[in-house]
């Protein structure tokens, strides 16, 4: 009897071990994710995100595979990696959610990528929160398209966040009014171990783990190429 209570204990162990790392893999996951949607966005020619746009952006929010489930009573869901320039280079990724809001009928009944910058203090300030709406406690606004697409457009004094979208291979700006972000408290803890908060991960407060290196390397990378141009 013993013996058999015994085996339980070990197999609820290894049960508990084997969905923690899958976890950790679906973080992990996200976090690559964004790094290939980054890549495939900017490596676009004439399309993509442009250089005065991302050179200027303080934070950069990537949501791979946003689910826009218009056809089942308008739920919206994604979860996201974002990250903010510190004086030592690229945040740790704070890890979020992002529900609701309206999408326009580019993306109705599809999944797509979002991409988010955050253009100022005042943007970072909210991304620092723990949760907030677009389009109601931080501006948002669709953002210019194409390498030099910004140089004849006030994006600098239109929104807090600029925001993207591609679908089905076509990138735009779309706006995101009424979307809510707040942290994603079980992505957060299954990639770090434990609880950090989005203001520690994004002021650099928070050591970022290897695995945080492709979207991390992959920002770098195309923010130092759009501030040299």
């Amino acid at each position: 009897m013993k013996k058999l209570a015994l085996m339980c204990v070990v197999v609820c162990l290894l049960v508990a071990c084997f969905a923690e790392e899958a976890k950790d893999s679906k973080a992990a996951d996200r976090v690559q994710a964004a790094a290939d949607v980054l890549n495939e966005i900017q490596s676009a020619p004439d399309q993509g995100i442009p250089e005065d746009v991302l050179g200027s952006a303080e934070c950069v929010a990537v949501v791979p595979t946003m689910l826009n489930g218009g056809f089942i009573l308008g739920a919206r869901f994604g979860r996201g990696v974002a990250s903010c320039r510190t004086t030592k280079g690229w945040s740790a990724p704070a890890f979020f959610t992002v529900e609701g809001g309206s999408f326009g009928l580019q993306i109705g009944g599809q999944a797509v990528d979002l991409v988010m910058l955050v253009m100022n203090y005042d943007g970072m300030h909210k991304l620092l929160s723990s949760k907030f709406k677009l389009g109601g406690d931080a501006s948002v606004a669709a953002g210019p398209v194409g390498r030099h697409a910004a140089a004849d457009t006030d994006w600098k004094l239109r929104a807090q966040i600029l925001s993207y979208s591609r679908a089905r291979g076509v990138f735009a700006g779309i706006a995101l009014d009424g979307a809510v972000i707040k942290q994603d408290k079980n992505s957060t803890r299954d990639f770090y171990g434990h609880m950090v908060s989005t203001k520690a991960a994004l002021e650099g407060q928070a050591e970022a783990p290897q695995s945080a290196y492709p979207f991390l390397s992959t920002l770098a990378k195309w923010a130092k190429e759009a501030a040299a141009k």
